[in-house]
């Protein structure tokens, strides 16, 4: 395990994690209209996360007071059904690459069976599936990038929406965090109050939850941080890679569709930890396709091994924030107390 004494990293002995365990300790909680409408005891949802985010993990979070997701990803009915099985009688809900899914949209009806909490689709259209999710009683997520696709995500009813800035870890557009939630959180305002808001993006601590309900949001969809968690089906070599990285080290690339031949819509990129493979490959996409049948089977056989010198950890800028692998009622927990805390302290600003 790595570990990290930088100041500013949630889980270092210094910075927020000091005030983060004096308020996890006190047994504060934040209550929104995302822990009301979901009876959750934090405003946190996990990222369904493709493959990284199975049965354990979710459990786990649920468990913890969140909303826990089984990371539907690209779509293996063998894969899926294993993870709910993990997932015991945990209520955790699944998300999907909605593109993917039109390919095989018999995998939702298949993940309603299980009882899903909830449904979390992105990149793509949701309406195709919406009246069934809503018919099984399950809540529609809808993860966006623009405020083009918050206004189809209303149309639709979607319960959730999550604004999701490119800070993030893994697929998404180009709009900042910052601007895209605030932007959201008046549209939904004016068109559909009752609809929740969730902000995504480079949300890896406390600091930024905290900062996420200022800006308008009901809670928080967290990716990143619960994929360095001992629950992630994750190489421990890539976690130690995400561990060590700060958020300088990431970019935004279609390296990562190339080279494992996922026919991904050109206007989403993924964000990733940038390694010699990325040095090589992000600039002569061209050149990688020419290459696939050896680079392809070179990344994968690293992804398997753990080998972050050739394979890419998928984390966003949040990397910085990360300092250790740790389970995932820990990283819950650090995170409202130092949300928490955060808040309290804020009022001190105020002068009447």
């Amino acid at each position: 395990m790595i570990d990290t004494a930088a100041a500013g990293r949630s889980d270092s002995p210094h910075g927020a994690s000091t005030v983060a365990r004096r308020g996890a300790a006190n047994g504060a909680r934040l209550r929104t209209r995302l822990t009301d409408r979901f009876e959750l005891d934090h405003p946190v949802i996990q990222a369904p996360m493709a493959l990284a985010a199975g049965g354990r993990l979710a459990a786990s979070v649920t468990a913890a007071g969140g909303l826990g997701l089984i990371g539907g990803g690209y779509g293996d009915a063998g894969w899926l059904d294993e993870q709910f099985t993990r997932a015991g009688n945990a209520p955790v809900g699944c998300g999907f690459i909605t593109w993917s899914l039109a390919r095989e949209p018999a995998l939702l009806e298949r993940v309603l069976d299980r009882s899903s909490r909830a449904i979390f689709l992105s990149f793509g259209d949701p309406a195709p599936y919406a009246a069934r999710i809503h018919d099984a009683g399950a809540a529609l997520i809808c993860q966006v990038q623009t405020l083009r696709d918050a206004r189809r995500a209303l149309e639709i009813g979607a319960d959730v929406v999550v604004a999701q800035g490119s800070e993030a870890g893994g697929h998404g557009e180009r709009r900042a965090t910052l601007t895209l939630v605030p932007e959201t959180a008046d549209l939904i305002a004016r068109e559909s109050p009752e609809t929740l808001l969730c902000a995504a993006g480079g949300i890896a601590d406390g600091r930024g939850l905290a900062a996420a309900l200022a800006l308008g949001a009901d809670g928080v969809v967290v990716g990143s941080r619960f994929w360095a968690s001992e629950e992630a089906i994750v190489p421990r070599g890539l976690l130690d890679a995400a561990c060590a990285a700060g958020g300088d080290d990431t970019l935004r690339t279609h390296a990562m569709d190339i080279v494992r031949a996922r026919d991904w819509p050109a206007r989403y990129t993924a964000r990733v930890i940038a390694n010699a493979f990325t040095d090589r490959w992000h600039t002569d996409p061209d050149g990688l396709q020419a290459a696939l049948d050896v680079e392809g089977a070179r990344w994968s056989e690293a992804w398997e091994r753990g080998d972050a010198g050739v394979a890419n950890a998928f984390v966003g800028e949040g990397a910085g924030l990360i300092g250790s692998v740790e389970p995932a009622r820990v990283i819950l927990e650090r995170m409202v107390g130092e949300a928490v805390t955060v808040l309290r302290a804020g009022t001190a600003m105020i002068v009447d």
